[in-house]
């Protein structure tokens, strides 16, 4: 069955990257390894997505945004930097750049569910997309003029343009022969969300412990969501233990600052895994999303980047067609890795140095640590510059030179919330 393109990945990316091409009229498959029942209803996951404000207008334009409640919509005004319970913090508040809000936090599996209504939708209106679901490539043989597939079911597709989008452990990127960078930190994160006695204030925490990091996510002003990183033992030993001892160990690890704490979700444990491809493209494929490139969660862009992905493949396609190329022309998936490589490597470079300076327990690495956050707390246009890369309300590609320039640059006041 011959197609435009064939993306095998239905998570949040795939998903988005068919419905951007079914509504540029191009004929797409999908292919997972998943039930279509599983990928219409995924459950709670524990995850929430921290999504900036150029996400949000994607999620909008391809119309994701419509099928997520607006009450899980939940507003990040502020994002507080913690070097364990010393002081100064970095405070980074949304008035820096001239907008309400920093971003949204939005639960990952409502994600999931709004990508596959989403797609559906193009589905049903267009009739350019099909679906294989509960099967597996097993053969992969990209060509100059045409990529084919073999699928596990028996089903054989040919495209003129393969995408991997099926995870940071992508087995297509494997069976394409791409070499990747992959780190495992040996470390893994739960996550839940716990009621607490004191407002969180909408501010998101990023604090950096003794042998541990913790984030939280504000959800509601007395519900966040707790994301504690620690040894895979020390996070299986915690995970287990009933639920009274675990708040009450868990309001200690956030030393009482938010009072009580109390468990009202399911609790769930991931590795800490980051991946960098050596290649986003080759001969008539591509990689997208975590595929390309799996970040650490600790500066929450990995979804945005995988978004990221998804504009700068759809620019790609709509440059295709007013040159009457088709979508796997090699100088345009040139384009795509340069443009996608510049937009990801600063940010994934600044995520490991952080990464490796704060979660370094040494002495000398807990002064310089808390040194740099003691002057970025006294320079308003870093903390500026670093308000607006968050909350990146710019083009996909804005120069490098101009987002540095935003930290002196006057806000613009914005008052419209993300979720209308």
């Amino acid at each position: 069955m011959n197609h435009d393109i064939t993306i095998i990945g239905a998570g949040p990316v795939g998903l988005s990257l068919a419905r951007a091409f079914a509504d540029l009229g191009l004929r797409v498959a999908v292919v997972d390894r998943q039930s279509a029942d599983e990928l219409a209803d995924p459950p709670f996951d524990g995850r929430e997505i921290a999504l900036n404000h150029a996400s949000i207008r994607l999620m909008r334009e391809l119309g994701l945004q419509q099928h997520i409640p607006p009450t899980d919509f939940s507003p990040i005004n502020a994002a507080q930097i913690m070097n364990g319970a010393a002081l100064p913090h970095m405070r980074i508040g949304s008035e820096l750049a001239g907008h309400t809000q920093l971003g949204v936090l939005v639960p990952n599996h409502q994600i999931r569910k709004a990508a596959w209504l989403a797609m559906r939708e193009a589905m049903d209106t267009t009739g350019r997309i099909t679906l294989h679901t509960g099967t597996q490539a097993t053969v992969l043989r990209p060509h100059l003029q045409q990529t084919a597939l073999q699928l596990a079911d028996g089903s054989e597709l040919t495209c003129a343009l393969l995408i991997a989008a099926d995870s940071r452990f992508s087995e297509t990127r494997r069976a394409l022969g791409i070499d990747t960078d992959l780190h495992d930190f040996g470390k893994s994160m739960l996550v839940c969300r716990m009621q607490h006695e004191a407002d969180n204030e909408r501010a998101a925490w990023q604090w950096f412990g003794q042998e541990q990091t913790l984030a939280l996510l504000p959800i509601a002003p007395h519900i966040s969501s707790a994301v504690i990183t620690l040894t895979g033992e020390n996070a299986q030993r915690l995970a287990a233990l009933p639920e009274p001892d675990f708040n009450q160990e868990i309001a200690s690890r956030y030393d009482h600052r938010l009072g009580d704490m109390r468990l009202i979700s399911s609790r769930h444990i991931y590795p800490l895994v980051t991946t960098w491809a050596r290649r986003f493209v080759g001969t008539r494929f591509a990689l997208a999303g975590d595929a390309a490139v799996g970040m650490h969660p600790v500066t929450a862009h990995g979804f945005n980047l995988g978004l990221a992905s998804v504009e700068r493949l759809r620019d790609m396609v709509r440059i295709a067609q007013r040159q009457g190329c088709d979508p796997g022309d090699a100088a345009l998936l040139a384009r795509y890795q340069r443009l996608h490589r510049h937009g990801a490597w600063p940010l994934y470079a600044c995520t490991r140095a952080i990464v490796a300076l704060y979660t370094d327990d040494a002495p000398r690495a807990r002064w310089l640590r808390q040194t740099a956050l003691s002057i970025g707390q006294r320079l308003p246009p870093l903390r500026r510059a670093i308000a607006a890369a968050l909350i990146d309300d710019g083009p996909v590609d804005v120069p490098l030179w101009k987002r540095a320039q935003s930290g002196f640059t006057p806000p613009k006041v914005h008052q419209q919330p993300l979720s209308a």
